[in-house]
């Protein structure tokens, strides 16, 4: 009978610790997830609230990981890192923390002029546009085959 009464005392005060150490710990925050089709034709806007143009692509790495937005305006086409652009998914919006002046610096181009997207000078430099770096691209590699 003691040892019951040891063992219930002592699974209650592991409980008691357990149940302390669990509301001490923040509430872990949602991460933000996207749908393509919540993204493409978004609003994109510069300080100052002044519309650039809407999405008009997605770039993915070969990887499968969301690279570049391609913002489209009368046309002419602008690469914009994913890092860059801060959504409201529900005013189907987003802001880029550009100025004016920085975003007329930015080259443009046509559907029959793409940028070879994945070139270390060309992700250097249009992460350089939105003071940004580019993180490291992860690469799949070859799968590794094991004969028994």
């Amino acid at each position: 009978m003691k040892s019951i009464i040891l063992g219930t005392g002592a699974l209650t005060a592991c409980l008691f610790v357990v149940s302390v150490a669990t509301a001490a710990q923040p509430p872990v925050a949602a991460h933000a997830h996207f749908r393509a089709k919540q993204v493409l034709g978004t609003k994109i806007l510069i300080q100052g609230d002044t519309a650039i143009g809407t999405v008009d692509d997605l770039v993915f790495d070969e990887a499968g990981n969301l690279e570049y937005l391609i913002v489209e305006n009368d046309g002419k086409l602008v690469t914009v890192p994913w890092e860059a652009a801060k959504f409201n998914v529900e005013k189907k919006m987003a802001v880029l923390t550009l100025t004016a002046d920085q975003y007329k610096v930015i080259p443009r181009y046509t559907l029959t002029t793409y940028p070879s997207f994945y070139t270390p000078t060309y992700r250097t430099e249009v992460y350089k546009y939105y003071d940004l770096t580019p993180r490291e691209l992860r690469r799949l590699g070859t799968p590794v085959i094991v004969t028994p």
